[in-house]
């Protein structure tokens, strides 16, 4: 995954308000953890979380994509990034707040990496740490036997995507297959993304597992209506 895509991502994500969800972010972080100086975004991506919050306090970043990693490092060429899977990284250090945002944690694929990749966050958390988690879809949320498309137009890039919803196990497989238009070439290429469909009670039960309090909110970073809520806990062991 995103071997080919993560040159186009943030031009597949154009419509995503950044700068206002790191706003939001933020604000979390300062009403639950107003000390916090330090903050781990596991699965970053381009890094376009951490290019928002840097001014407020020192973000690292964590991706499984090197692609992806290339891409957050010529952002903020300033900050550290590591690649590591998130169920199973040990950066050898703490910090105040961990992030896993735009329902990444879902790529984990089953319950049990779902706890594994929990606890590695834990792990990485100092005494009262902040762990902020935005789920994906649960399978009752799931849309199924759909498909759909997006589109992202530009003078010297137009892309498509489309891709077919289906079940795979407790899994959504989503067959995304992209055509990307620039003036030397239109190119296709396609991509098969499997993501964990976890129901609110898994969501808890991983993290209180991992020692971290539980509090839900209904708004994500992005606005009402827009995601899947946020969970918010705090490091209680």
């Amino acid at each position: 995954m995103y071997k080919k895509s993560a040159l186009f991502y943030d031009a597949l994500y154009h419509f995503k308000d950044y700068a206002k969800a790191s706003e939001r972010l933020l604000k979390i972080i300062n009403k639950h953890h107003p000390e916090a100086k330090t903050l781990l975004d596991v699965a970053c991506g381009t890094g376009k979380h951490i290019e928002h919050i840097r001014k407020f306090i020192k973000p690292e970043g964590l991706d499984l994509s090197d692609e992806l990693i290339a891409i957050a490092k010529e952002r903020c060429p300033e900050l550290n990034f590591y690649k590591g899977d998130m169920t199973d990284f040990n950066l050898e250090k703490k910090y105040d707040v961990v992030t896993c945002l735009f329902g990444s944690v879902a790529y984990s694929g089953t319950f049990d990496k779902l706890k594994k990749a929990m606890k590695c966050m834990s792990d990485h958390l100092n005494k009262n740490g902040l762990l902020i988690i935005e789920p994906w879809f649960s399978k009752e949320q799931f849309w199924l036997n759909r498909v759909t498309a997006n589109h992202y137009d530009h003078k010297d890039l137009k892309i498509t995507w489309m891709y077919t919803s289906k079940l795979e196990g407790d899994c959504a497989l989503l067959d995304i297959n992209y055509l990307v238009g620039t003036p030397d070439e239109v190119s296709c290429f396609n991509e098969k993304h499997l993501i964990g469909l976890f129901t609110d009670s898994e969501y808890r039960k991983a993290m209180t597992d991992a020692g971290v309090s539980v509090t839900f909110d209904e708004e994500c970073l992005f606005g009402k209506g827009v995601g899947n809520g946020i969970y918010i806990g705090n490091k209680i062991l």
